[in-house]
């Protein structure tokens, strides 16, 4: 009797763990290049955008926040 539920919960176990494995099975194996494709083409429009982004913030950058950063500096620093 205990022998027969210790199988049959055995055998649960096996199936339970076989439906995980063959997700997880599947998953890698549906992927193809097209995903990848589009992952790189993503990643490259974020960086081309933040680029230009960049060159069309750094004129303000420059003149509204980091001169007075610069010259903060130059103060703290100028008794050396």
């Amino acid at each position: 009797m205990l022998k027969q539920i210790f199988y049959k919960l055995r055998e649960f176990i096996k199936k339970i763990l076989n439906r995980i494995l063959n997700k997880i099975r599947n998953k890698f194996i549906n992927k193809s290049a097209e995903t990848y494709v589009n992952s790189g083409v993503k990643i490259l429009i974020a960086v081309v955008i933040g680029a230009l982004l960049l060159g069309l913030l750094s004129p303000l950058l420059e003149n509204e926040i980091m001169l007075p950063v610069k010259e903060g500096f130059e103060e703290a620093f100028d008794h050396y």
